[in-house]
């Protein structure tokens, strides 16, 4: 049967296929990129193409505007190839990873319990996972002629009193032939137990001197984005890291959506290739920066979700979603890199952290040891906020967490024009009080093309306070602008006109977007006030709030408070910690201390379910509305309404 050619503009890239192949499943093998929020279920409406020649089959024309359908364009998750097409992907597809190495730290850091490499030193606390020893063994004579592998423990005892000592097979296979290479002047990689009890293992050995070359990598794996880091294990320093778009994003937006890839017939093996393609990226990227000798590196320390985890360890990760919610493991063990598909030397430790639920994952209590609240007496209200809301309470005494599906809505998913935090999106947004005429300001600068989740946030915010919507999410209509109007049956506001973007049409925000965020941030803050119910405070009790992750370290306090996506708090109260994930997997490859410590903490955090917590539900109805239904929750925001709604009363 003759195949169809594809052209996939502006990527200049072509793949054949045979006919009726579904257009989005194309694009993956041709390696193209298309936002898919769902996964390719036909719902998000996200994954326009433009038709430029030829035709498709289907197109999804009930998703689709009628201007848009008019002009060419069609849902690739909704066509299929019935012959030669030339299709180009708009520029709000287009992936663009550089805005996630640029410079820009967060505006305060949590540092006052963090693990210090100083710390570690003076309390004799300094262990890596990994060490070296550099040995000068005696050459074996016709007087002593005991084995090769004999003679080097007899010198590790005697001359370092290691104890308990196992030899991998790799070292074992190569140590007659690196011996004598070296005339018996050896370096020996020790990779040291958790438990003291434990046995160290012999894991690689080089000729010579090299123990002034003991380097690491701590990786967080994202559900969008993957982070690196390189670090020298004889000084704590970060030699180099990177950061690339979770290359799993072309297969589903959140983890819902990519469980149920996972479970379509090859969906594991895919998405398992795709992560672990990712993070060899990082790998090679930040080893070229460092110009770091790969035969260097001795330990790997990863941190995700749950559901990264399963994915990246390639494990049916479909009993996460499905009740009684079980993952396959809460522990690790220590595994060879290599086994799992990385790019570095058969001799590095692989470290991945431990999870606590279906919901709660590694990420997350890497972020709980990175932010130091496990040595605290401080009660302390650390948040996530992602896809998914991922709540801890309490402090070294005692800890409680819980997850909150709020859906991808701050990330992009069910919003029109949403969209991840990349060049031209708008992340801060302003209101002319009198004209309602907006203001935007975009990442790099450029004209939009969509709003990040940050700008969303402070959208809602303005529109909030400047009484362009009401408590409900409807716009007032009555206002003297042409920029809110009624489009398809849905009123909606012109935040850019089309001459203004980079996209063919009008940049708007809906009802039904505003919906959209008004659920997940219903569902987020729900998530807050029922576990602190659980534990019986109120957040007027808490000492501080962490907020982590990479969204989480940019939102706006006031904006997120006044629309009731964080409870009203003292601002003083709040610690940008920034990617907890990424610190708390680097703190664990400097020292077993804190190794050992996760363990710990594993075992106090009490998990709390709280679609069967009482009075969740509850609180979530009552979240539905910007910012509470019950106002005198924030009290500083009802104060400030009074005097807005005193204003309009005079106009």
């Amino acid at each position: 049967m003759a195949k169809y050619t594809i052209s996939f503009l502006p990527h200049n890239r072509t793949i054949s296929v045979e006919p009726g192949t579904n257009l989005l499943r194309a694009a993956l093998e041709a390696g193209v990129h298309i936002n898919a929020s769902c996964g390719g279920e036909g719902v998000c409406g996200k994954c326009r193409v433009l038709v430029e020649k030829g035709s498709l089959e289907g197109g999804g024309k009930e998703k689709l505007r009628a201007d848009d359908w008019d002009k060419g364009y069609r849902l690739a998750c909704k066509s299929k190839v019935v012959e030669d097409v030339t299709v180009r992907v708009p520029v709000e597809s287009v992936v663009d990873a550089s805005v996630l190495n640029l410079a820009a730290m967060p505006r305060k850091t949590a540092s006052a319990t963090q693990i210090h490499l100083d710390e570690l030193k003076e309390a004799g606390l300094f262990i890596p996972p990994v060490e070296e020893r550099y040995l000068t063994l005696a050459p074996p004579t016709h007087e002593d002629n005991i084995c090769d592998m004999t003679r080097l423990i007899n010198c590790l005892r005697k001359d370092f009193n290691e104890r308990r000592l196992v030899v991998d097979l790799a070292v074992l296979r190569k140590l007659p032939d690196v011996l004598r290479q070296s005339d018996f002047a050896v370096t020996v990689a020790l990779s040291r137990p958790v438990r003291q009890d434990g046995r160290t293992r012999i894991i690689n050995v080089q000729p010579g001197d090299t123990t002034n070359e003991n380097y690491a990598i701590a990786i967080d794996i994202g559900t969008t984005t993957v982070y690196g880091q390189l670090v020298d294990l004889l000084t704590g320093e970060v030699l180099a890291e990177h950061g690339e778009f979770n290359a799993q994003i072309s297969y589903g937006e959140d983890v819902i959506t990519r469980i149920m890839y996972a479970e379509k017939p090859g969906g594991l093996d895919k998405l398992n290739e795709v992560i672990v393609g990712t993070i060899n990226k990082i790998i090679g990227k930040i080893l070229a920066k460092s110009k770091v000798n790969p035969d260097e590196v001795t330990a790997v320390a990863l941190a995700g979700n749950t559901t990264m985890t399963q994915l990246f360890v390639k494990i049916n990760p479909s009993y996460i979603r499905r009740a009684p919610y079980v993952p396959a493991a809460s522990i690790y063990p220590m595994i060879k890199a290599t086994d799992l598909g990385l790019a570095l030397p058969d001799h590095v430790t692989a470290l991945i952290y431990p999870c606590i639920s279906s919901y709660v994952g590694g990420d997350i209590v890497s972020g709980v040891m990175g932010s130091g609240m496990y040595l605290s007496d401080e009660l302390t209200l650390f948040i996530d906020i992602g896809t998914n809301a991922e709540i801890v309470v309490g402090n070294k005494d005692w800890m409680m967490c819980a997850a909150a599906s709020a859906g991808p809505a701050f990330e992009g998913g069910g919003v029109e024009h949403g969209m991840r935090a990349t060049k031209g999106a708008i992340e801060d947004f302003s209101l002319d009080p009198v004209t309602f005429e907006p203001m935007n300001l975009t990442i790099g600068n450029q004209r939009p093309k969509g709003i990040c989740g940050s700008g969303l946030i402070i959208m809602l915010a303005k529109m909030f306070i400047l009484g362009v919507i009401n408590n409900q999410g409807k716009f007032n209509r009555d206002l003297p602008t042409d920029r809110i109007r009624e489009r398809d049956g849905a009123w909606e506001f012109v935040v850019a006109r089309a001459a203004d973007t980079q996209i063919d049409r009008d940049l708007t925000l809906s009802e039904i977007d505003i919906e959209n965020l008004i659920r997940a941030k219903g569902a987020m803050y729900a998530a807050y006030m029922t576990l602190l119910t659980q534990v019986g405070l109120t957040i007027d009790q808490i000492d501080r709030i962490i907020l982590a992750g990479g969204f989480g370290s940019f939102v706006d306090l006031e904006s997120a408070m006044t629309i009731g996506l964080l409870p009203e708090t003292d601002p003083d109260k709040v610690t940008y910690l920034g990617n907890g994930s990424l610190m708390g997997a680097r703190m664990s490859i400097l020292t077993n201390k804190v190794r050992a410590d996760v363990v710990e903490v594993t075992r106090k955090m009490t998990n709390v379910e709280l679609s069967e917590a009482p009075g969740y539900m509850d609180n979530y109805v009552a979240s539905l509305f910007l910012p509470h239904t019950d106002i005198n929750q924030f009290p500083r925001l009802k104060e400030r309404l009074d005097q807005r709604n005193k204003v309009l009363q005079n106009r």
